[in-house]
């Protein structure tokens, strides 16, 4: 079997791809390993409602989504005014507005007494210290604000964004906006002038944005195969030659064009005949992974005040299991209007390199969950639905040198002709990040701009 363009997994970097070649006049075939496409992007039923239980919204201050939403003709909500909180210092406290913890306000941050008086004290009389080509996230706004903003504000934002250690990440990769401050002086008073915006910060689809992969296969013109792994991919004198299927029955086909659209891991694996530095490099990208605990509670059950915030984060150094709790039900709309009777809500478990605690069965990492929900926000009832969403390895780690890394896979891969590489290893973890991923690979091939 031959095609013009072979897409490897079928995430929405590998749809979009896909898609986009398509578009461009390409017979297109999407391989994905798995018994269904989406990734990450998933929904599933709980309590007879259908609510995501993979990504659940997408930035909508970045256009790549909110675009291809309106592309596909999709309606695209925003969330409810409900507040954010963090949970601190013995109680939930309103999130402040901030840049990844680095404070807009400084009398705001004293008001929501997240800090205690000496973390207040340490954050309010920064020390300009000179910064690196790159550098953590956390040892930046360390060196500059103190540990105890890191630890109870950093820590927290950074670990629902990646599942990652503050510590770890780098500030060029994650953060570049805060890296730019630090290198013109003080991140405080530049901080202070950031001018507040009235936009959504978030959007996503009503019904989920499990919804969207379909949207983006159906009627898009390629092909999609799924339970078919990679296993090999190979040079040939006029392009490439995937092995693909089971050993004992393995089939070849061969392309002009080849996307990886695969974790790094996979994609590091594929490489390694073809590239072995690209390999190398994409070989060194460490993942977390992570747990969502979906559970369903009767509307009657669920403290009245938690009715007006969207949900909150629990930093590290509060020795918690969890760490993050979305109130689907009072953050979206469509979701609290699937049935007034049943509040929705979602827990977050797992960091990097602490994968310990998703060892637990299911049935543990509901009841841990039960156990911080009420000791943290007094929920105490039973749920009557739940459900338990693992994602092995999703969410790539970005240390400090990751832009220097994916400059270098990128040129090694772009030195062969007829392949690209997309996702969420390259420019951003993110829903719109992960589609720019996949439009810069189509690019690459077609020559578009």
């Amino acid at each position: 079997m031959r095609r013009d363009a072979v897409v490897v997994g079928g995430g929405i970097a590998g749809l979009v791809a896909a898609r986009g070649l398509a578009a461009a006049g390409r017979d297109v075939l999407l391989l994905e390993g798995s018994p269904q496409v989406g990734g990450k992007l998933r929904t599933a039923e709980v309590a007879g409602l259908t609510v995501d239980v993979g990504a659940e919204a997408m930035l909508a201050r970045r256009p790549e989504g909110v675009a291809l939403a309106e592309e596909l003709g999709a309606a695209v909500v925003n969330p409810t005014p409900a507040t954010s909180a963090v949970w601190s210092r013995g109680a939930l406290r309103t999130m402040p507005r901030s840049l990844m913890g680095v404070p807009l306000d400084l009398d705001q941050l004293a008001a929501t007494e997240v800090l205690s008086p000496e973390g207040l004290a340490r954050a309010s009389t920064e020390a300009t210290t000179p910064v690196d080509d790159d550098v953590s996230v956390g040892d930046l706004v360390a060196a500059r604000l103190g540990d105890e903003l890191v630890d109870r504000l950093v820590e927290p934002l950074l670990g629902g964004v990646y599942a990652g250690h503050a510590r770890r990440i780098s500030a060029a990769a994650a953060v570049p906006q805060l890296l730019a401050m630090a290198r013109r002086g003080g991140l405080l008073e530049q901080a202070a002038g950031v001018p507040t915006s009235g936009a959504p910060v978030f959007a996503a689809l009503p019904g989920g944005m499990g919804r969207l992969p379909a949207l983006v296969a159906d009627g898009a013109g390629f092909e999609v195969r799924t339970s078919a792994t990679v296993r090999a991919l190979r040079r040939t004198s006029t392009g490439w030659a995937l092995t693909v299927g089971p050993t004992v029955a393995a089939e070849t086909v061969e392309a002009d064009a080849v996307v990886l659209a695969t974790p790094a891991p996979a994609t590091a694996r594929l490489l390694g005949e073809v590239l072995p530095d690209a390999a190398a490099g994409l070989g060194a990208v460490e993942a977390a992974s992570v747990a969502v605990v979906t559970l369903a509670f009767r509307a009657q059950d669920v403290p009245d005040a938690l009715f007006d915030r969207s949900g909150f984060l629990v930093p590290p150094v509060e020795r918690r299991t969890i760490k993050a709790s979305t109130f689907s039900f009072a953050k979206w709309a469509w979701v609290r209007d699937l049935d007034p009777d049943v509040v929705v809500l979602r827990t977050s478990l797992g960091r990097h390199r602490e994968e310990a605690t998703l060892r637990a069965a299911d049935e543990g990492l509901v009841r841990v969950s039960l156990a911080d929900l009420a000791a943290l926000v007094g929920i105490t009832a039973r749920p009557v639905d739940t459900h338990v969403q693992r994602w092995g390895g999703a969410l790539p780690q970005y240390a400090v040198g990751h832009l220097e890394r994916v400059a270098r896979v990128r040129a090694a891969v772009g030195s062969q002709p007829g392949l690209a590489v997309c996702g969420a290893a390259y420019d951003g973890v993110g829903i719109p990040a992960v589609i720019g991923s996949a439009r810069r690979a189509v690019a690459s091939l077609t020559g578009a701009e």
